[in-house]
């Protein structure tokens, strides 16, 4: 693998990591929310949340960019107060990324919480114990496999990401040039197909590792809870 290629797999580690680590806490109280509370304007937020499943990923990137590029309001916002570009940079592509996965990592633990007894939490409750307290003993320790799930999906399609990354960010190598881009540009250019080839094995490695690590945890902390 050339330098290109090395560059192009550290910088989707990067946007992958990051945009998972920034999305589970967001995720896991969205989750929380439209399983457990009903509220005016839930459908339409659970609509917001899903959408970036049915819209083509193209059209996701580019209202990426009319909200978040350099002279629409939110980036210039962002811009002026906290020195922070999103567009063009490899910041937009963790933001396109994390957009791009949240619907799944919010739909797996989602499932996960409606799958645990409310009557257990409001026994705790009952004993004096606060909301959060509740929520952080008796709820969390029982949907961590599902939390885990969506993680590695939420991961999992960020690193796969390619349309709204690309419309937003665009290919820039060294810069926004994830692997995907960078399958894509190989194809491109003649006698690159060996180079795609070797970046497609390593993405479809590290796919197969975070399912197959993702599974075993799931097992491990599954046991746990039912040993508890």
């Amino acid at each position: 693998m050339d330098a290109a290629g090395y560059e192009a797999l550290r910088l989707s580690l990067l946007v992958s990591g990051t945009a998972t680590l920034l999305g589970l806490p967001l995720a896991l109280g969205c989750a929380w929310l439209l399983a457990r509370r009903n509220f005016r304007g839930k459908d339409l937020l659970s609509a917001a949340i899903h959408l970036p499943l049915v819209l083509p990923p193209v059209v996701t990137g580019y209202l990426l960019l009319l909200a978040f590029g350099r002279t629409a309001p939110v980036g210039r916002f962002l811009e002026q107060t906290l020195g922070l570009v999103l567009a063009f940079r490899w910041t937009g592509a963790v933001l396109a990324a994390m957009v791009m996965g949240f619907p799944l990592m919010v739909r797996a633990m989602r499932l996960a919480i409606e799958a645990v007894d409310p009557r257990i939490e409001a026994a705790a409750a009952t004993l004096g114990a606060p909301r959060y307290a509740v929520f952080a003993t008796i709820t969390l320790p029982l949907i961590a496999p599902g939390v885990l799930a969506g993680t590695v999906m939420g991961f999992a399609k960020a690193l796969g990401e390619f349309g709204a990354t690309i419309t937003f960010v665009a290919a820039i190598p060294g810069q926004t040039q994830t692997l995907p881009s960078a399958i894509y540009s190989y194809l491109q250019v003649p006698g690159g197909e060996a180079r795609a080839a070797q970046l497609t094995l390593i993405a479809c490695a590290i796919a197969v590792a975070a399912v197959i690590v993702s599974e075993w945890l799931s097992r491990r902390i599954a046991a746990r809870i039912g040993a508890a």
